[in-house]
């Protein structure tokens, strides 16, 4: 499994107008034409062409796609996982988690420094894109100062595939070291379904009470999951 890059002191080889050089040129003006027309596949073929100049790489985007599901399955999968799927080297892995990365940045720049809440959506866009797919539960939180500006974005625990522990007198020290007058606590559910376990329901009332006792308010608590999100606040949990 490796990228098509030539040996040192080799010249790389020249062949006669290979028959993907075209269609790749037509795939890059329907983009700039139209971006949102391209299917996910398509879109593969672009990222992976960067990697891989010299070679058809339609079949492997296809295979891609088969494999992860879609391209946001893909671009998040973990890099090993990435570089079990034969004829994608560290280069091509490296460049799909790089674009994913970037879009993890492009949607926590919509929301921090930023009043959060009306801002809700970019920050469930946020959410999801760092969150949804990832193989074990990861706590965020939060903190919003009296404004409802996010002033940081902190990630707290990483755990297993259904548990991940959180300890309610860290979160009461965090606020406090950061002047926070209000917290929103979110993790991931890998299993893919939102809903809130029992173990949910009650440590975010550990964590609401612990936050209420010096005058901190728990805004929110998120489940993310592939299949949406899950809001206590929305479900009247708080």
């Amino acid at each position: 499994m490796t990228d098509d890059v030539p040996l040192p002191g080799l010249a790389a080889p020249k062949p006669e107008d290979p028959h993907y050089l075209g269609h790749r040129e037509r795939l890059r003006e329907r983009f700039l034409a139209t971006p949102a027309a391209l299917p996910d596949y398509e879109m593969l073929e672009l990222l992976l062409s960067t990697a891989i100049p010299r070679k058809d790489v339609k079949p492997l985007a296809k295979e891609l796609i088969a494999r992860f599901g879609s391209l946001a399955e893909a671009l998040a999968a973990d890099a090993a996982a990435l570089g079990e799927v034969e004829g994608l080297g560290p280069a091509s892995v490296a460049m799909l988690k790089v674009v994913h990365e970037a879009a993890i940045r492009l949607t926590r720049a919509q929301v921090m420094a930023r009043p959060v809440l009306t801002r809700w959506d970019q920050l469930l866009d946020y959410c999801t894109a760092a969150m949804a797919r990832l193989p074990a539960e990861q706590f965020r939180l939060l903190f919003l100062d009296r404004k409802n500006v996010l002033i940081a974005d902190e990630l707290q625990q990483k755990g297993t595939v259904d548990h991940t522990p959180l300890y309610p007198r860290e979160v009461v020290r965090r606020a406090l070291e950061l002047h926070a007058s209000s917290v929103i606590m979110v993790h991931n559910h890998p299993s893919g379904d939102p809903a809130p376990s029992k173990a949910d329901l009650e440590m975010t009332r550990l964590v609401r009470d612990a936050l209420a006792a010096i005058g901190i308010q728990l805004h929110d608590h998120l489940v993310i999951g592939r299949k949406g999100h899950a809001s206590f606040k929305g479900m009247g949990l708080l």
